[in-house]
């Protein structure tokens, strides 16, 4: 009799358990696919201009720098797009090939704001290359901060104003 027992006993714990596994992993989904971005974006990359923190996805790639905001259809508020080139003291030339949304583009060298293009307008749609306007840096340039258009005026940030990098784009 114990030896007719033992064995069913077995086979009920086994297939409790094997249900309380089917169960639970029939609740289980795949982690969601994330395409990934440039940086992560995290209090640890910001700028803070005139007082304001902006959080920025920092791009510092020949890949990324082309890319840049193409394509997004917004920013949220408070947050930007960090260009690091691969040397500093640069004429940059700037467009918005394939962007949807209004920018300020803000031009630093030496920790400093040099320049602000404000509200630079998305192209119309199917613009070709050499009818895109260009936006000149207004001299030599260490980096550039993309923000929302209207970011600037309504956070009072002006030529002069001193920024500060909570990371180092050295390191990156």
């Amino acid at each position: 009799m114990k030896q007719i027992i033992l064995p069913l006993i077995g086979v009920a714990i086994f297939i409790i358990v094997v249900g309380l596994f089917v169960k639970k992993s029939s609740s289980f989904s795949f982690p969601k696919v994330v395409s990934p971005s440039p940086t992560t974006m995290s209090s640890a990359n910001s700028v803070i201009i005139n007082g304001k923190v902006i959080e920025v996805e920092i791009v510092n790639t020949q890949a990324l720098r082309t890319k840049g905001l193409s394509g997004r259809a917004s920013l949220e508020s408070g947050r930007g797009m960090f260009f690091v080139f691969d040397s500093k003291n640069i004429n940059a030339v700037f467009w918005m090939k394939d962007t949807l949304i209004p920018l300020d583009i803000i031009w630093i060298k030496d920790k400093s704001v040099i320049g602000i293009v404000k509200n630079a307008q998305p192209p119309a749609s199917g613009t070709p290359d050499g009818k895109l306007e260009e936006y000149l840096s207004p001299g030599t340039i260490d980096y550039v901060l993309e923000v929302n258009s209207g970011f600037s005026d309504q956070n009072n940030i002006k030529v002069g104003d001193s920024v500060q990098m909570q990371f180092d784009p050295e390191q990156l």
